[in-house]
């Protein structure tokens, strides 16, 4: 049975090689180089891992980073321990900043993401937009987003739920990530699980409903498709909350 690497297995599989293969090759240079600068260095591997990957990805390398600057490239050498207070705080800042920009580089990552969607994409949320703009009624938006989620993700059906969230159905996430049993689901090597996943509609922290994809066999929707997806779900979260926010007439 053939093994694919996805793209954020990849990461992962980065963030844990990377910072202990840089540190190791930084050995014959611990004692010329200060730890700051040595830190800088590992700080560059942290961001190069969160940019391919993402938060997660980011966090380990941050960690890896931090531990194996302590083992490697502080005294006293090939020990977890340190010796010298101002090491100690290099090796605390070091975590602290890949944790930052691990978060920066993942987040630029989505963006760059959502500008490399195609002209259809883009779209597809301006319709909706337009549609929730000129309609009086958040039921012509929610069917609206229905209808494009069944081409958008290629499913053979969508419905959607009104009010309370009941269930723990495989969700599609907000960064784009299937989450099923708590657990992330391998969405570009599986395609969507066979159940129905829920795509929630909120806005302003509040949930209003959420669409119940029925998945098609077999297919795999984009990351672009599903980032669509959670977009276009947010509009008719907004069209729902401006509805029940909007004063009743008499």
């Amino acid at each position: 049975m053939a093994f694919h690497l996805t793209r954020d297995r990849m990461a992962i599989l980065a963030a844990v090689v990377a910072p202990i293969a840089v540190s190791a090759a930084l050995i014959p240079f611990r004692t010329d180089i200060s730890s700051a600068n040595l830190a800088l260095i590992l700080v560059v591997v942290v961001v190069a891992v969160a940019a391919i990957g993402h938060l997660f990805a980011g966090a380990v390398a941050a960690l890896g980073a931090a531990l194996w600057f302590d083992f490697f490239l502080t005294r006293p050498y090939e020990t977890f321990a340190i010796t010298k207070s101002s090491d100690v705080g290099t090796a605390i800042l070091l975590l602290a900043v890949g944790l930052v920009v691990s978060q920066l580089a993942a987040r630029a990552r989505r963006l760059h993401v959502l500008a490399i969607t195609d002209a259809d994409y883009l779209a597809q949320i301006h319709h909706t937009a337009q549609v929730a703009r000129s309609s009086t009624s958040p039921d012509a938006v929610v069917d609206q987003v229905r209808d494009q989620l069944v081409g958008l993700l290629h499913l053979n059906g969508c419905r959607f739920e009104y009010g309370n969230l009941l269930g723990r159905p495989p969700r599609l996430e907000p960064d784009g990530r299937v989450v099923k049993s708590r657990m992330e689901w391998d969405v570009d090597r599986l395609g969507l699980p066979e159940e129905e996943v829920e795509l929630r509609a909120s806005a302003k922290g509040h949930y209003y409903g959420r669409f119940m994809l029925r998945p098609t066999p077999g297919s795999v929707p984009s990351l672009e498709a599903r980032l669509v997806a959670v977009t276009l779900a947010d509009q008719a979260g907004a069209a729902l909350d401006t509805a029940q926010s909007a004063p009743s007439s008499g």
